[in-house]
């Protein structure tokens, strides 16, 4: 931010203006539901609603739960929604068909695929030598193989080591160490910056946010995840603030597992279900933690002994949430004609555009930004370091600014390209300075 550029308030506002008329992706914000007056820049924690959301709800509700009732599993495909929209997520993260399943929360996605790569590496056999390609074949040969079974060999060195995002959402951090507990391995925190460097021969899986949560911070999943995979590790990626916001390409980068949720850039709705990939060639050999009837070969059969179904359906355990899975289906209709690569370059825009308004805007030295100015290092949000920051961020909500306030002293304000426009962006920085200068007359 550059606090010594001169130009007028109203030349910016003009320049919202030019860039809105030029842009491609306008016509979507009409597909969501914003209220006049306000500028909604939370989207990285709940996404707006999609305006044909309460109409497909009102048909689920009255026709498929109202009038068919339980014939409604298979006519109106309920029992296949979790691979189905699993499917239509696919190719929002870089992945083919197959290897996504949607259902149960972020945590309990990010539990299973943990504890499954603990297995997964183990079961591939120890040492530096081991590729995460020998992992998928030996993984493979059976989902049952336990937390012990990579010790055999001499001298060979057992994969007990769980590396963690030092920065992780706190969850996060709770299920690896309980991942690690459950499978007899140690927990290590490690910088993201540095968890290519800290892989070695007990390293089992790293788990990472792609995009961290406070700072916006865009990690290197292309780079971490081959020095991962030289060392014989997986990792394991949460999209949670990536997916719908940027191109993540999981397949073309040979990304072993990734969980993410879909109430922000997807904007599935308050509590909406998560999802779960999953490399084809690991899913043979996918072990999770919580079999349930529902990833069962043959659900219905209702057999004591566990057998797990083939595919992306091994990830799912109990029955299906399905009013909350239907909503995102719908959801996920406004990104129906829009590449992630368009969502990506109008991102960059919004959030150079952002940091341009708040130097014209804002009263010099009251804001730092703690977002990487780099393109290739930011993901889709801003955030500002500011002195009294949760008070700053109760004012301008209440003049009609929504972002968030992360303790202690962090504004956090998340473009959602799909429904931001350029004139909420400077609308935005202008009501930040008012506010920003308001404190210091006061």
């Amino acid at each position: 931010m550059d606090p010594t550029d001169t130009t007028a308030p109203g030349d910016l506002a003009a320049e919202a203006a030019r860039r809105d008329a030029a842009d491609p992706l306008a016509a979507v914000r009409d597909l969501f539901a914003l209220d006049d007056g306000v500028t909604y820049l939370d989207g990285n924690s709940l996404g707006a609603l999609p305006r044909s959301v309460p109409g497909r709800m009102a048909e689920v509700i009255e026709r498929e739960w109202g009038e068919l009732r339980i014939r409604s599993w298979e006519e109106s495909g309920w029992w296949t929604a979790p691979e189905r929209i699993g499917d239509r997520i696919a190719p929002l993260i870089g992945a083919a068909p197959g290897q996504v399943v949607v259902g149960d929360s972020t945590s309990v996605n990010v539990f299973k695929a943990v504890v499954a790569a603990v297995r997964a590496a183990q079961a591939a056999g120890t040492g530096a030598g081991a590729d995460a390609g020998t992992a998928g074949h030996a993984a493979g040969a059976g989902a049952g193989a336990g937390a012990g079974a990579g010790e055999s060999g001499a001298g060979a060195v057992r994969r007990d080591e769980v590396l963690v995002d030092a920065a992780t959402f706190p969850t996060d951090g709770y299920v690896a160490e309980s991942a690690a507990r459950l499978t007899g391995c140690r927990i290590r925190a490690v910088a993201p910056g540095d968890m290519a460097a800290a892989f070695g021969p007990r390293t089992a899986v790293a788990l990472i946010n792609h995009v961290d949560y406070r700072s916006g911070r865009l990690h290197d999943l292309p780079g971490i995840t081959a020095a991962a995979h030289a060392a014989g590790a997986l990792v394991v990626w949460d999209l949670c603030h990536s997916a719908g916001a940027l191109p993540v390409e999981l397949d073309a980068h040979r990304a072993d597992f990734a969980v993410g949720c879909t109430y922000k850039y997807l904007n599935g709705g308050p509590g909406a279900p998560a999802y779960l990939y999953v490399r084809r060639d690991l899913q043979p050999g996918f072990d999770s933690p919580l079999p349930g009837w529902n990833s069962h070969a043959d659900p219905f059969g209702m057999e004591s002994a566990y057998t797990p179904a083939d595919g992306s359906v091994r990830g799912r355990v109990g029955t299906p949430d399905i009013l909350s899975m239907l909503a995102l289906e719908e959801a996920l209709t406004v990104w129906d004609g829009v590449s992630v690569e368009a969502v990506r370059e109008k991102s960059l825009a919004l959030t150079d555009f952002f940091l341009e308004c708040v130097a014209h805007h804002v009263p010099p030295g009251t804001v730092e930004s703690v977002t990487p100015a780099a393109h290739p290092e930011r993901g889709s949000q801003i955030a500002l370091r500011c002195p009294g920051a949760g008070a700053v961020m109760r004012e301008l909500t209440r003049r009609g600014v929504v972002g968030d306030f992360r303790r202690p002293d962090v504004l956090r304000f998340g473009f959602t390209p799909l429904y931001t426009s350029f004139a909420d962006v400077e609308r935005a920085a202008r009501i930040l300075g008012d506010v920003l200068a308001d404190e210091r007359r006061a």
